[in-house]
């Protein structure tokens, strides 16, 4: 019989849909977890659907995505544990830090404010928002070569190319502004509460080939973390890029995220 759990919110960062979580919620759900994989406003339910109207998803920003998802978490019936992805991992640490959820983890998550390394890998990956001042207020789709470069790099271009057909959507590219401004700005909606002691558990997880959220970006965000006296631990897989939640080796990154789960007794 499995144990019954904690709930588990799984947050998508930006160009890939809610359902690409699935994999990840049936694990978790086969092991005693009752799992949502909720999307952003303005997501419709399906890849094509949010395809064919990308006028739905444009110019939300990072706090207006934060308050959709601390109303879903707060309405839910038990505590939840938040698992999220590049920008998914950046509302994972702000809704954490504002005490929303009793635990995280942030999977190549999206610099915060008060990081300041921005590699220029990052850049180009994400370069086609950037090139245009006018989409700040714009939802931006990716070609395959883009998402090769920023996602799929360490896996084949095959492998690739299939994840982009199957998982990727128009993504507003207000929040990456808003990030990139984050420490020209006294209130950015970037900002996260690093210094709370009362928080649940924060594991950074970091890829060392991703090219969108490289390591420097993560070890600096880590560093954000060392006034708190509760529990931010990192783990690296040397070997993975920005399509590790979604690739070939998705499970081997599930099962540390649940084993880390288990040692916290979440």
């Amino acid at each position: 019989m499995v144990e019954n759990k904690s709930h588990v919110v799984f947050i998508h960062g930006l160009w890939l849909h809610s359902t690409s979580w699935q994999q990840w919620a049936d694990l978790y759900a086969a092991r005693g977890y009752v799992s949502y994989t909720p999307g952003w406003p303005g997501d419709a339910p399906t890849v094509q659907e949010t395809r064919d109207h990308p006028e739905s998803v444009a110019d939300v920003g990072i706090q207006e995505v934060f308050e959709h998802y601390a109303q879903f978490i707060d309405d839910l019936e038990a505590p939840a544990v938040l698992i999220g992805h590049s920008f998914g991992g950046m509302l994972v640490e702000k809704l954490l830090g504002e005490n929303h959820g009793i635990g995280g983890i942030a999977i190549d998550a999206a610099q915060i404010k008060g990081v300041l390394p921005l590699p220029l890998s990052s850049l180009h990956a994400t370069l086609p928002v950037f090139k245009n001042p006018a989409n700040k207020h714009r939802a931006v789709s990716l070609t395959a070569d883009e998402f090769h470069y920023a996602f799929g790099n360490a896996v084949s271009r095959e492998q690739s190319d299939l994840l982009y057909e199957q998982w990727t959507i128009p993504a507003p590219g207000r929040p990456l502004f808003e990030a990139a401004a984050a420490n020209f700005s006294l209130h950015s909606p970037a900002k996260v509460n690093t210094e709370n002691n009362a928080r649940g558990p924060l594991l950074l997880i970091m890829g060392g080939r991703d090219r969108t959220v490289p390591e420097a970006i993560t070890k600096s965000t880590l560093k954000q973390y060392k006034h708190s006296t509760a529990v931010t631990d990192l783990v690296e897989f040397a070997d993975r890029g920005h399509s590790l939640t979604i690739d070939s080796g998705w499970r081997e990154i599930a099962e540390s995220c649940l084993s880390w789960l288990d040692a916290q007794e979440l």
